[in-house]
C-alpha cells in the first residue's frame, strides 16, 4: 500500500511501528490460511515471537510498500515465516529492500482460544533446509523461556532524576484495548502491540539525546501470553546501553484484565529495540553515555553491551562472507 502522511514520525518518514504492524498482518496472514489448507479445525495464527528485525533503510511518504512472506519451516505446533519489505518510489521506478524479519505463529483454535492446533507440514526442496528450521525452531523455543524467567522487573517513577540517567528518559503508556485492536478470538492483534512498543521505545530515545531518532533494530521480541479485549496495558520502556551512536532500549507490556476478570497483573510481551540520533540532514551524531546509578541498572548495562557486541560480530562475520 502507499504510504501516507498519518503513516510519518516527525522527520517525515514512514514510522518504525507501522512498517513493524504491515509486517506482523502478513506474517498472520500466510500462517492462518497455510493451517486452514488441508479443512480440519479452523483457526487463526497467533504471533508468538519475532526474531531480530532490522531497519535497512527508511521509507519516505509517497512511496509504496510491499511486503511479501514465504513460510520456511513447520513444527507441530509452530509455523516459521520470512518477510522481506520493499519500498518503491512510483515516480522514478526505484525500489530497494527496508526490512528483513522472521517471525513464529501458534494456530488457535476458534472454538477454544486456549487450544494450539496442529500444523500442515509443507515441503522441503532440501533435505537441509528442514534441518536447518528444526534448528531455528529449537533455539528460539529456548531463548522464549530464558527471557519469560527474567520478567520479573518493573519501572517505578523517579523523582527529579539527572539528564542522562535511566529514570530521566523512561517512559510509559497506558492503552485501553478495544475491538479494533484485536482479532476474530478477541486477542490484540501483535502488529498493534509492536506498534505501540515502538512509539514508547521512540520517546525513551528522543528524551535521551534530544534529537530526531529512528528504529534501527529490533531485538527478538516474544509474545508470552495473550491480550485480552477490555484490557488495560501498560507499555514501558527503558534504556539499557548506549554506545557512540546506538541506543538500547528495553521495552515490556504489562496487562491488567479490566472486564470480568479477577487474574493479576500479568507480563505479555517484551522485547528490545535499538535506535539512532540523525542530525536534521540525516547523518548518524553521537549518542549521550547513558549513566547508571544502581547495581541493577549496572549489571544491564553490561548485558546489553554483550548484546551490541554479539551484533557487531555477526555483522562482520556476514560482510567478510559476501565479499
Amino acid at each position: 500500500r502507499i504510504m501516507r502522511p498519518d503513516d510519518a514520525n516527525i522527520a517525515g518518514n514512514v514510522h518504525g511501528g507501522i512498517i513493524l504492524k504491515m509486517i506482523e498482518e502478513a506474517g498472520a496472514i500466510i500462517s492462518t490460511r497455510h493451517c486452514n489448507s488441508q479443512g480440519g479445525e479452523p483457526c487463526v495464527a497467533a504471533l508468538a515471537r519475532v526474531e531480530r528485525t532490522d531497519f535497512l533503510s527508511p521509507m519516505c511518504i509517497g512511496e509504496v510498500a510491499n511486503v511479501s512472506t514465504e513460510i520456511t519451516y513447520t513444527s507441530r505446533h509452530s509455523v516459521e515465516v520470512q518477510v522481506n519489505v520493499m519500498s518503491e518510489n512510483i515516480l522514478t521506478g526505484a525500489k530497494k529492500v527496508t526490512n528483513k524479519a522472521t517471525l513464529w505463529y501458534v494456530p488457535l483454535s476458534l472454538k477454544n482460544v486456549n487450544k494450539v492446533l496442529e500444523v500442515p507440514p509443507i515441503q522441503y526442496a532440501r533435505k537441509e533446509q528442514e534441518d536447518e528450521g528444526k534448528k531455528r525452531y529449537e533455539e528460539q523455543k529456548l531463548d522464549r523461556l530464558e527471557t519469560k524467567q527474567r520478567n520479573g522487573d518493573l519501572i517505578f517513577p523517579v523523582i527529579n532524576p539527572e539528564p542522562h540517567t535511566v529514570g530521566y528518559s523512561q517512559s510509559s503508556l497506558i492503552h485501553l484495548v478495544g475491538p479494533s485492536d484485536c482479532t476474530l478470538l478477541g486477542f490484540v492483534h501483535g502488529g498493534v502491540t509492536m506498534k505501540l512498543m515502538d512509539e514508547v521505545a521512540g520517546i525513551v530515545a528522543a528524551r535521551h539525546c534530544k534529537t530526531n531518532i529512528v528504529t534501527a533494530s529490533v531485538d527478538a521480541i516474544n509474545f508470552h501470553e495473550k491480550i485480552k479485549k477490555g484490557s488495560v496495558i501498560t507499555v514501558s520502556g527503558r534504556m539499557t546501553f548506549t554506545s557512540n551512536k546506538s541506543m538500547e532500549i528495553e521495552v515490556f507490556v504489562d496487562v491488567d484484565p479490566f472486564v470480568n476478570e479477577s487474574r493479576e497483573r500479568y507480563r505479555a510481551v517484551s522485547a528490545f529495540f535499538t535506535y539512532v540520533s540523525l542530525s536534521k540532514e540525516g547523518k548518524a551524531l553521537p549518542v549521550p553515555q547513558l549513566l547508571t546509578e544502581t547495581e541493577d541498572e549496572k549489571r544491564r548495562f553490561e548485558e546489553g553491551k554483550g548484546r551490541y557486541l554479539q551484533t557487531k560480530a555477526k555483522r562482520q562475520a556476514q560482510m567478510q562472507q559476501q565479499a
